[in-house]
């Protein structure tokens, strides 16, 4: 998936408006256009479509987590200069505070099979032994799953009963 493709899959799952887009931007200390925005969320295809940055990704995500769990005591931690899937996932599991369990969920909810020492393995450090790189098609799943269990009337997750 591209930087382009998550912040737009971001803003529909969370029903953002450019205003809001900019306003998480703003919570992690960085200041952005109305016009970076625009560009950043045009489809696949238009001339105009400028690919949002890794470290700008970084900075949206780290908004997001600010948005939705609130600021930690301290300065604002630095946003990541290269963003990778792993990265991707672990900041939307923060931002959501989802537990390994409600990730599980998640996917077996569109009837995707993923192990729990397999997920755990997106999580470990890229030195551990048993890392292993998230590939496109399972965060393509994870925002699927997410889609599917979101309201966003109300801008929350959806758990069934």
């Amino acid at each position: 998936m591209t930087n382009s493709d998550v912040i737009r899959r971001v803003r529909y799952l969370f029903d953002f408006s450019d205003d809001q887009m900019i306003a998480l931007f703003k919570l992690a200390d960085h200041n952005v256009s109305r016009a970076d925005v625009s560009n950043w969320l045009k489809q696949e295809g238009d001339p105009l479509l400028v690919e949002i940055s890794d470290r700008e990704l970084a900075v949206f995500l780290n908004g997001l987590i600010i948005e939705k769990r609130g600021k930690r005591e301290g300065p604002t931690p630095p946003p990541e200069v290269n963003l990778s899937n792993n990265m991707i996932l672990r900041k939307m599991k923060i931002a959501l505070n989802f537990t390994t369990d409600d990730i599980l969920a998640l996917y077996a909810s569109i009837d995707k099979k993923i192990g729990k020492h397999e997920l755990s393995a997106f999580f470990r450090n890229p030195k551990h032994k048993s890392y292993r790189p998230c590939m496109d098609q399972y965060l393509r799943n994870f925002f699927n799953a997410l889609q599917s269990k979101f309201d966003n009337k109300l801008g929350q997750y959806v758990v069934e009963k």
